[in-house]
């Protein structure tokens, strides 16, 4: 028996390629099968089987494509209805691999579909469990996705899980190690750990939601409280996988188009496309094609791109570093955004040597930061509130990057924003969507946060608000 976490850490998702004696099973994969096809022929296995935990709202898996390329049989768990041929397993069915075989777990609550998978080892033996969004390492599944039609409540929902955890999960051996669909960083749950693995008997000791003591009623209460409102694309990526989805093929055929200056600037203005910069940060602040938005490839790009992109039919047009062009146009899929058009062939420098115009965002120091912010300035600190409560700059407004669509008819275009967030990723991304909305007078602090403090300059007047 062979078993393989394969993280993805631009997503925070965990998908697992687990074989015995010549046959293999792959839980959770990504859009992109390739890779599991590979691994297979690697291995010298054939996959054979693709278990499905639930219908993910947070990207779109892989299990159409990978089942198509290699025969392999799809399987969900009870109540679910996908439009394609799939298995659907009773709870407490026993599906065999090789010489090791998987129980079928029904654990509604993050979705009524949810299913956790536990393996039994070579001699029988419970060995480890693939709970998906149902368990995580210190959290559990939001439960505010699944609702239909008024028929059930994210309390509905947040009592089935309870359920589920108590009669299903934690009855199951300490010595069971969990593998979860994700870790820290994804909008799946709110507390979850950077670990992606860990003993079950760890996880009824520490996660606060299998607390033995905790009553149904308290279970719902902590798990309902503060749950941020979920990304705009989670309800679209349930649909594609659910329903199904283009061949990646034909995505990627579509969207690695070069294009001229010229024929960049045509497509742009005759589709009405939004333009995705994803070079680095420093590169972008320095020079842009206007109206353009930053969102870099190497930070915390799909789920970034599914919380801003309000439209997951989207024409978008790519300006990428060189070579990495057909990577931008496979994570867009990944989280449903399968309309690239097309991508200017040479980077930012064919748009530059053609003499178009170029915007630009002014990004200064932090040291110099500390000197200005003496002076009556409007700061913007785009972190999440659970980052800013704890410790800020005094003074400053609290403008989350996730709710910039919301919150944008707050601000003044005619006023001077100094914007900062933990490391300077998001607050350029902040920046360059007021610049394509009209905001001109815009300040990024490089170094974001974590600069900030360590300057040490001028501590009255940027001096943290501890909350103490």
């Amino acid at each position: 028996m062979k078993i393989e976490q394969i993280y993805t850490g631009c997503l925070a998702q965990g998908a697992y390629f687990i074989s015995s004696n010549g046959e293999a099973v792959v839980i959770d994969p990504l859009r992109d099968p390739q890779p599991y096809i590979d691994k297979a022929k690697a291995d010298n296995v054939t996959i054979k089987y693709i278990f499905e935990t639930h219908f993910h709202a947070d990207f779109v898996s892989g299990h159409v494509d990978l089942a198509k390329k290699t025969g392999a049989t799809i399987v969900f768990g009870p109540n679910a209805n996908p439009s394609y041929d799939a298995k659907i397993a009773t709870d407490g069915e026993v599906i065999k691999l090789g010489n090791v075989s998987f129980k079928v777990l029904h654990t509604p609550g993050h979705t009524m579909e949810s299913t956790c998978y536990l393996l039994m080892d070579d001699n029988n033996l419970p060995h480890s469990i693939y709970t998906g969004d149902t368990l995580f390492i210190g959290d559990v599944g939001r439960p505010d996705l699944a609702q239909k039609n008024g028929e059930l409540t994210t309390e509905d929902l947040a009592g089935y899980l309870f359920d589920s955890l108590r009669n299903k999960v934690m009855p199951l051996p300490d010595s069971l190690v969990v593998y979860p669909a994700h870790g820290a960083g994804s909008a799946c749950g709110k507390n979850m750990s950077k670990e992606t693995f860990d003993l079950l008997g760890n996880q009824k000791q520490n996660n606060y939601a299998l607390r033995a003591n905790m009553s149904k009623d308290e279970f719902i209460k902590e798990l309902t409280d503060g749950i941020p409102a979920p990304p705009a694309y989670f309800g679209e990526n349930v649909r594609m996988n659910k329903q199904g989805y283009a061949d990646l093929e034909v995505v990627l055929e579509k969207g690695i188009v070069p294009l001229t200056a010229d024929e960049f600037e045509i497509r742009a203005n005759a589709t009405g496309a939004l333009i995705l910069d994803t070079r680095k940060q420093d590169e972008f602040a320095k020079g842009f094609i206007p109206n353009s938005i930053y969102i870099g490839i190497d930070g915390g790009f799909a789920p970034w791109v599914g919380a801003l992109i309000t439209d997951i039919n989207q024409a978008i047009l790519i300006v990428a570093d060189k070579g990495r062009e057909t990577e931008v146009v496979q994570r867009l899929a990944r989280v449903g955004y399968d309309n690239a058009i097309g991508f200017l062939n040479g980077g930012f420098e064919t748009w530059q040597n053609a003499g178009k115009e170029v915007d630009a965002i002014t990004s200064i120091p932090a040291a110099q930061f500390a000197e200005v912010a003496a002076t009556g300035i409007t700061i913007l600190d785009v972190r999440k509130p659970g980052e800013y409560n704890p410790e800020h700059v005094a003074g400053a407004q609290n403008m989350p990057l996730d709710n910039i669509n919301q919150q944008m008819a707050q601000l003044d275009k005619s006023a001077t924003y100094y914007v900062h967030c933990a490391g300077g990723y998001r607050s350029m991304i902040y920046a360059s969507i007021l610049k394509a909305r009209g905001f001109e007078n815009l300040v990024d602090v490089a170094g974001g946060y974590a600069a900030i403090k360590q300057t040490n300059v001028n501590k009255e007047t940027t001096a943290c608000s501890s909350g103490k």
